[in-house]
């Protein structure tokens, strides 16, 4: 059968030599095998395919494929002149460690690189040894380097190890050169690959074969470091699955001046069936060697000295396997002064707060770069740490700049039933466990959450807050960044960057919230004072939002709508309220003419109100917005948005500025004036009345009752009792009635002298009416209105004196028509002729 290939495939040959023009031939090689030496040579076609075919000239028989064996010597040559980019030359040598001594010590190339053809070639070892024997492959200057699946050396050497587990091949790795990795220790059966492109003119293996005793494992892989540096290496089969129940060592070899740290970068487990799958070191100095870890638990780090890792695997599920793979890098470098200092963080009377340090993000470069390492306790080191609530932490640094480092934190603060949290309090700050750590902090956030349409939240800094704008950015070293959340999505209210130095007083929020302090600088740590929000639940209120703002005398204060970027979504109503100091007026003014808003269903309306006199204006937002207005006193300003057209949203910003207010000296002389004579009129009418009352009090003597026993003393609607019609006597007509003589004796006191009725003046409420922000008007209004006040009454209505005195009654139960009492005075019935 191969007769009949090698005939066919000359008769091809031939066909296509006669169908096309004989190309130009290369030089005629010779390659001659000693016998006995094991090793056969292949030239057979590469990968590319090309559109121009080539062919080997061996005994004037054109062929694409020629073997040569031991002891066999043949002459032959291309019919290209490229033959590099047609063909592939593959040396294998056979090594029987089992009936014969082995080749130990430097492995040589046969035959030499000189006497072979210019093409890419690969030189297989393929070593046999017993199953009690160990191989080991130690590699000279320079050492190897591990590279993953569709990665290529740099000068495309390359070295392909395999082992084999009873008939299955197991590939160890592909490595590359200048690398850490000195030796691999294997058992049973050994295959080394060695790749050399055709342009490069090396001469040598590069590696010697030494025998050991029995690994009892897969493999053994030695890595050594001279200074700092790292290395990425990976399990058997990476990125298939490692073989079942199988065990893989790592040994390192580190100066005693540096520091090594493990961290995973990929892995996957398998189901086990028995067993369990995990990674073990032997750390110099520690008293529990080895030491047992879990593939998804924190790795050793800052280890000082050499130390070995081992992968062990488990007992597979035959069903459901699994795959178990690991790739991992060591890293080396020279401890830093915080390496040997260790900070206690105190979580353990924290509420529900985390946190944790993590790298910041940077340009990747190709250079080494020493790694930053957290470590918990000294031992377990990875470049990310999280704190968890409720425990006390023993931290320390393995970094050669803590600037590449920084920490964000997280606390949740809940208030689920509303009669217990009412008008409690809590304070966000920072603790100080956290900010003592050479750490930089970038944000510490906190998520209120309060029941639903039960409470609101009051947040109170500790320093009057600014809100970032364009018009005036904050330039401090941190700033709040407050959101309010919605269960409604899309519904988020973003209200936006605050910092410390502006007006803002209060905020409140309808419902659950964030709060973010955000650091931009590390000059935070001087400003860390000025850092501190009081957060109290308060009785539910219906308005997103409402800020309260105190106007700086020395500058202007802008103001914005929340979800600036977005827009207010639909539907939702936020307030401001502004106060102004009696010594000055507020000028309210509105960067934009117009907002460009267009509403889809239902209206935007503005609402400015004066707190004290309670008029107020309301403007529609899709018109022109309103000229600056000037307020005498504290104000609200109010904003509800409609459901707006997409891309057509709400974004409103208006500034408020405080000027002195300045009164006329005539008119100042005029009131002056007049207060004094109105005051001196009031004195005056005072006095008369008052001795009015007194001498009216001496004149009356005491109040008797006198008996009269003539005057008819039966019950009315008696008939026949009564002499006279009551038109005949004047007994009905009375010019004048003291209450005194009626009901004088009621006027006594224990002393016997009168007591003076109790009377007052109505007056009217002067304590604050200002805490509730107006509410919107009815959705049909398109027009600014302005609310009565009391300087204009309508016509007809007759206004009352704050000083009128009220006469107050019980209101009666009923119509006074047909009200009832104990006594009636007259019968229920009308008499059908008058009495005589």
């Amino acid at each position: 059968m191969a007769v009949r290939g090698g005939a066919a495939l000359a008769l091809l040959g031939a066909l296509m030599l006669g169908a096309a023009p004989p190309p130009r031939r290369a030089e005629a090689s010779e390659i001659a095998l000693p016998p006995g030496s094991g090793i056969t040579v292949t030239i057979k076609p590469g990968t590319a395919m090309l559109a121009r075919p080539c062919y080997i000239l061996f005994s004037k028989t054109p062929t694409i494929m020629l073997s040569i064996k031991s002891g066999e010597k043949k002459t032959f040559s291309f019919m290209c002149q490229n033959p590099e980019s047609h063909f592939v030359i593959e040396i294998h040598k056979n090594i029987d460690c089992m009936s014969g001594r082995c080749p130990f010590g430097e492995v040589q190339l046969q035959p030499p690189t000189s006497a072979l053809p210019t093409l890419n070639r690969t030189f297989i070892w393929d070593i046999q040894a017993h199953k009690s024997i160990g191989l080991e492959l130690q590699f000279s200057m320079p050492r190897l380097r591990q590279i993953g699946p569709g990665e290529s050396c740099p000068d495309g050497v390359t070295h392909s190890i395999s082992g084999r587990i009873s008939a299955a091949m197991v590939k160890i790795g592909t490595f590359c050169s200048n690398g850490t990795v000195s030796r691999i220790k294997m058992q049973e059966r050994v295959k080394m690959a060695l790749h050399l492109p055709w342009f490069h003119d090396r001469n040598v293996s590069g590696f010697s074969i030494a025998n050991r005793s029995s690994i009892k494992r897969l493999c053994i892989i030695e890595s050594v470091f001279e200074g700092e540096g790292s290395a990425t290496l990976m399990s058997a089969n990476y990125p298939d699955g490692f073989p079942e129940d199988e065990l893989m060592t790592w040994q390192f070899v580190i100066p005693p001046h540096l520091r090594a740290s493990v961290s995973f970068l990929h892995f996957n487990v398998s189901n086990c069936e028995k067993k369990e799958e995990r990674v073990e070191y032997y750390i110099p100095g520690s008293t529990t060697n080895p030491e047992v870890f879990k593939l998804a638990d924190k790795q050793p780090g800052n280890m000082a000295g050499n130390f070995n890792l081992s992968l062990q695997g488990c007992d597979q599920d035959a069903q459901n396997p699994g795959i178990l793979r690991l790739k991992f890098q060591v890293l080396v470098q020279h401890p830093q002064n915080e390496s040997y200092i260790t900070y206690m963080v105190d979580l353990s009377n924290e509420r529900a707060t985390s946190v944790t340090i993590e790298p910041r993000p940077v340009k990747l470069s190709r250079k080494f770069v020493p790694g930053c390492f957290v470590c918990l306790e000294s031992r377990a080191c990875s470049t990310n740490l999280t704190l968890t609530p409720g425990s006390k932490h023993k931290i320390s640094f393995l970094c050669d700049d803590l600037t590449r480092l920084w920490m964000n934190a997280k606390q949740t603060i809940s208030c689920m039933d509303h009669r217990s949290c009412h008008r409690k309090s809590y304070f966000l700050e920072v603790p100080r466990d956290i900010l003592q750590l050479p750490v930089q902090l970038h944000d510490f956030s906190w998520k209120l959450l309060v029941p639903k349409d039960k409470l609101s939240l009051a947040l109170v800094p500790s320093e009057k807050l600014q809100q970032d704008t364009r018009e005036r950015i904050c330039n401090t070293s941190f700033s709040y960044l407050m959101a309010s959340s919605s269960s409604s999505p899309g519904q988020d209210l973003y209200f936006g960057y605050f910092c410390s130095g502006g007006s803002i007083e209060q905020i409140q929020v309808k419902q659950n919230m964030s709060v973010t302090l955000r650091t931009f600088s590390p000059s935070f740590q001087q400003e860390v004072s000025k850092q501190g929000l009081k957060v109290s639940f308060i009785p539910h209120f219906k308005e997103e939002g409402v800020f309260t703002v105190t106007p700086d005398t020395k500058s202007k204060v802008y103001l914005r709508t929340p979800n600036w970027e977005r827009g207010l979504p639909s539907l939702n109503s936020v307030s401001w309220n502004i106060s102004v100091p009696n010594d000055q007026v507020a000028c309210l003014t509105f960067v934009k003419d117009q907002t460009g808003l267009v509403c889809q269903t239902g209206r935007a309306f503005m609402i400015i109100q004066d707190q004290r006199t309670q008029a107020e204006e309301v403007f529609t937002l899709e018109e022109m917005l309103p000229k600056p207005s000037f307020h005498h006193h504290n104000f609200w300003v109010n904003v509800s948005n409609c459901s707006p057209v997409s891309g057509k949203q709400l974004n409103l910003l208006f500034q408020v500025s405080l000027t002195p207010r300045t009164i006329d000296l005539p008119v100042l002389l005029i009131a002056v004036v007049g207060g004094g004579a109105f005051l001196l009129l009031a004195l005056g009418l005072i006095i008369f009345f008052v001795k009015k009352n007194r001498k009216k009090k001496k004149n009356k003597g005491l109040a008797v009752g006198i008996y009269n026993g003539n005057v008819n003393t039966q019950l009315p609607m008696q008939p026949k009792k009564l002499r006279k019609v009551r038109k005949d006597s004047e007994s009905h007509v009375y010019a004048d009635i003291d209450d005194t003589i009626v009901y004088g004796h009621l006027l006594l006191d224990s002393n016997g002298s009168f007591v003076q009725p109790e009377v007052d003046t109505y007056r009217p409420f002067q304590g604050p009416r200002g805490d509730c922000p107006p509410s919107p008007p009815p959705t049909r209004s398109r027009t600014p209105t302005a609310k009565l006040n009391t300087e204009e009454l309508p016509p007809g209505s007759s206004a009352e004196s704050e000083s009128e005195p009220y006469t107050f009654s019980h209101p009666n139960k009923g119509n006074e028509s047909n009200r009832d009492t104990d006594i009636p005075l007259l019968d229920a019935h009308e008499p059908a002729e008058s009495v005589e």
